[in-house]
């Protein structure tokens, strides 16, 4: 195996040992009775100050720094993902809240082209077909349920996850995390006025799920990103991270007992095996490249 296949190996076991931490953020936002929005500005707040002291005594002084103009619009673009994402999360269930936020591999895909160049190939629109068939079944159930705003935020979410894995994939010769840092700042500056508003009741149970996302499932699994997204293409990067909408609603229906509806279900094997097959063949493709 060249060095090359080695580190895109390394890159896509980051992102999917991310993916699992991420997984986990539907049933902890669940448990949590905050509103949404000081949610996603306490565990950022968590977060940047993790991600700061892991900095402080692992990352070399010489470590390469990004230009300001993808660090400002990566940083924002995360933000906001994590932001409409909490919010989606609130309104929707969570099946739906990940899944919709999964059509990133195709915004990805198209902004990766447009911006940085990174074709995409056959597979790559024959996923968007199907996601876009996955998403209506969503929206079906969503209508008459009244989840539509829900599920209309969580694909709000989609693009700009996969609008900011374009952005960090640009930033590759920098220091991605830096926007993953900037983002978590953002974020939790947003939500100052509402944590003002809306104060959180400091108990156990909430505290304790703030402190693990924070920590562990956004401030570690962002550096899991950032090496990741150094390593393979941003439309790449969108597709190993696949196995989180697969196990977002296991922990929620473990856990809560939540069910995504028939057709939630339906809407959902589509998008995922849709991305999933899209990985999967342009794996084979790289390995019969070499």
């Amino acid at each position: 195996m060249t060095e090359l296949n080695k580190d895109r190996w390394k890159g896509q076991g980051a992102v999917f040992c991310c993916a699992i931490l991420w997984s986990t953020s539907g049933l902890f936002i669940k448990l949590v009775s905050w509103h949404p929005v000081v949610i996603a500005g306490s565990r950022s707040l968590v977060a940047a100050i993790f991600m700061l002291v892991i900095r402080f005594f692992f990352t070399p002084k010489n470590a390469p720094k990004s230009k300001p103009g993808p660090l400002w619009a990566g940083a924002f673009l995360y933000a906001f993902t994590m932001l409409t994402f909490v919010i989606a999360n609130k309104l929707t269930a969570s099946a739906n809240a990940i899944l919709l936020q999964y059509s990133a591999p195709v915004w990805a895909g198209v902004l990766g082209w447009l911006l940085i160049r990174e074709k995409p190939h056959w597979e790559h629109w024959a996923a968007l077909v199907c996601v876009i068939g996955g998403m209506l079944l969503f929206f079906k159930d969503g209508l008459v349920s009244g989840n539509s705003l829900g599920n209309g935020i969580a694909v709000l979410s989609g693009i700009l996850f996969g609008a900011h894995s374009v952005i960090l994939r640009m930033q590759k010769d920098g220091n991605p995390s830096d926007s993953m840092l900037l983002a978590h700042v953002i974020n939790f500056t947003i939500a100052i006025p509402f944590i003002i508003l809306y104060p959180p009741t400091l108990t156990v149970p909430s505290v304790l799920p703030i402190i693990f996302m924070g920590t562990i499932q956004i401030g570690f699994a962002s550096f899991l990103f950032s090496y990741g997204i150094k390593k393979i293409s941003a439309i790449q990067a969108m597709l190993t991270a696949m196995i989180e909408p697969v196990l977002n609603p296991v922990w929620v229906l473990l856990v809560t007992g939540e069910k995504p509806s028939a057709s939630a279900l339906l809407g959902g094997v589509i998008i995922v095996s849709a991305v999933v097959a899209s990985s999967l063949i342009g794996k084979r493709r790289e390995l019969q490249e070499t």
